[in-house]
């Protein structure tokens, strides 16, 4: 039963848009925090943005509650509003042109189905403090990518 309530909230970056790029997540449940976060080196702010969520609801080692927290319309919009209609068009969008970042969209699809996910959208930098910390875990990614390329290149 599906009955604990997980909190998560997600962000993702890029610097440069394609560039390398982090995501982040927070994660709370009965008190306890848990942090994931994780680069890639060339990507975009949209597909950080739908790894974080991605990433966070694999976590999950079994079906939960989830109020996921994410400061992407991107996300939000796309999973509860436009997700539908692409399916039903063959992942075409109302223009019917092919669905940008298709792979992460079948993936977030398929795994936010394992769950009961209650999607809300917050305003990004604007003082949330679990978006501030999911932010803080993205960009540490990316930090983190730059040192690893900046040795490996030493």
């Amino acid at each position: 039963m599906k009955t604990e309530l997980v909190k998560i909230h997600t962000d993702g970056a890029c610097r440069g848009n394609p560039g390398p790029g982090g995501w982040g997540v927070l994660l709370e449940y009965k008190g306890v925090r848990k942090e994931l976060y994780g680069s890639e080196a060339d990507s975009t702010n949209n597909r950080m943005e739908l790894m974080a969520a991605i990433r966070a609801l694999e976590s999950l080692k079994r079906p939960c509650r989830v109020q996921l927290t994410t400061d992407s319309v991107y996300v939000k919009k796309g999973i509860t509003d436009w997700l539908g209609n692409w399916k039903r068009k063959g992942w075409k969008t109302a223009a019917g042109k092919p669905v940008k970042n298709l792979d992460l969209w079948q993936r977030l699809d398929s795994v936010s189905a394992r769950h009961e996910v209650d999607w809300h959208w917050v305003k990004g930098h604007d003082g949330d403090p679990g978006n501030e910390h999911a932010d803080s875990l993205a960009n540490r990614a990316i930090d983190e990518l730059k040192r690893q390329n900046h040795s490996k290149a030493s």
